[in-house]
C-alpha cells in the first residue's frame, strides 16, 4: 500500500485504504510538543525555534497561542485538562490555569537548576513524569546557550506537595516518553550525547511498581532510521514512534509492525480527534494528520 511499509500482518488492519497522510500545513521551522484539547476542538504544538505556540482547528486553520513560548517544547494535559509545558529557556515546568495565568511547577533539583525539560507525561494518580536532558541549553537554536548545573535525568513531580524526584540518572539523552495502559510500564527515549560521534539511540522501557518506583530500563528496541525523539501508545499497547523516515509502529515486545512513510523527518506525534484515531504528526516544518483504525491511549 503506497505510504506504508508493512513489516507483520497486524499492521494492515491498522491503516485505512480510504485515509492517506494528509498535509496539514507548513512553513514552521521545527514542529515539537502536539497535544491535542477535545474539549476545544484543536490541536497546540510547538514552532520551537520560533519561540511560539500554535494552534490548529480543522477548517479555521492556524493561529499563535501564544508568543513568546519561552522555548517550550513537550506538552501534555493533567487530570484537570490543565496545560503543562517544557520550557527550554526557562529551564522550568509549567502549568496553564484556566485562567490563563502560567504557574511555574519545578525549577530546581536538590538546589540545583534543571537543565532544558523536554517531554512530559501525566499518570492517572496525579504524578507528572518529565525528561530533563541538555539541548535546549547546549544551542542557541532551541531555547540560547546556558550552563548545565547537573546530569540529564527523567523526574517525577508530585504537584500536590511539590515533591521532585530523580527516577533515573542512567541517561546521556533522556527525550520522549509514554506510559503502557495499564501504566505498568514506562517507554523513554534515549537520543544520546549528541556531541559524540556514535550517541547511544534507542527506546528503553522500564516496569513501574506500585509506589511509582522503576526497575528494568533495558533497551526496548532501536529505532533506524534515525531514532526516537517523540512517541505515543495505542488502545493495544502498541508503540508509534518518531524516526527519520516518517512512524514506526512497535507491539509491546518492541517488534516492528509498520512504518507510515512521511516526507520529512518526524520529531513527535500525538493521538486526537474526536474518536482519538487521527494521528498528528510533526515532519520537520510540516504538520500532517492521518487516521488510523486505532485509538491512542492519552488523557484526556
Amino acid at each position: 500500500m503506497d505510504g506504508f511499509e508493512i513489516h507483520d500482518p497486524r499492521f494492515a488492519h491498522y491503516i485505512l485504504a480510504n485515509a492517506p497522510l494528509e498535509e496539514l500545513g507548513s512553513g514552521f521551522r521545527w514542529i515539537e510538543g502536539p497535544v491535542w484539547f477535545g474539549d476545544a476542538n484543536c490541536l497546540l504544538f510547538q514552532d520551537l525555534p520560533r519561540n511560539r505556540t500554535m494552534r490548529w482547528i480543522e477548517g479555521e486553520g492556524f493561529s499563535v497561542y501564544r508568543a513568546p513560548s519561552d522555548y517550550a517544547n513537550g506538552q501534555t494535559r493533567d487530570r484537570q485538562g490543565r496545560l503543562i509545558a517544557c520550557s527550554h529557556r526557562g529551564r522550568c515546568l509549567t502549568r496553564t490555569e484556566p485562567t490563563g495565568e502560567v504557574t511555574v511547577l519545578a525549577t530546581h533539583h536538590d538546589g540545583r537548576r534543571l537543565n532544558a525539560p523536554n517531554d512530559v507525561v501525566v499518570k492517572s494518580d496525579g504524578t507528572i513524569w518529565f525528561t530533563d536532558p541538555l539541548y535546549g541549553i547546549s544551542n542557541d537554536y532551541e531555547g540560547g546557550r546556558q550552563v548545565s548545573e547537573q546530569p540529564p535525568a527523567l523526574y517525577r513531580l508530585d504537584p500536590e506537595t511539590g515533591r521532585l524526584d530523580a527516577m533515573a540518572t542512567d541517561f546521556d539523552g533522556p527525550n520522549g516518553l509514554a506510559f503502557s495502559p495499564d501504566e505498568r510500564r514506562l517507554y523513554v527515549a534515549e537520543t544520546g550525547d549528541q556531541r559524540k560521534p556514535n550517541p547511544r539511540q534507542y527506546i528503553r522501557v522500564f516496569d513501574v511498581g506500585p509506589d511509582g518506583r522503576l526497575t528494568g530500563g533495558d533497551v526496548f528496541h532501536t529505532i533506524a532510521p534515525g531514532y526516537c525523539d517523540g512517541m505515543r501508545v495505542d488502545e493495544d499497547g502498541n508503540v508509534w514512534s518518531s524516526a527519520a523516515d516518517g512512524v514506526h509502529c512497535l507491539d509491546p515486545d518492541g517488534k516492528l509492525l509498520g512504518k507510515i512513510l512521511v516526507p520529512h523527518r518526524v520529531s513527535n506525534l500525538t493521538f486526537g480527534g474526536l474518536h482519538k484515531n487521527r494521528l498528528f504528526i510533526g515532519g520537520s516544518h510540516t504538520l500532517y494528520g492521518i487516521f488510523l483504525d486505532r485509538r491512542g491511549v492519552q488523557w484526556p
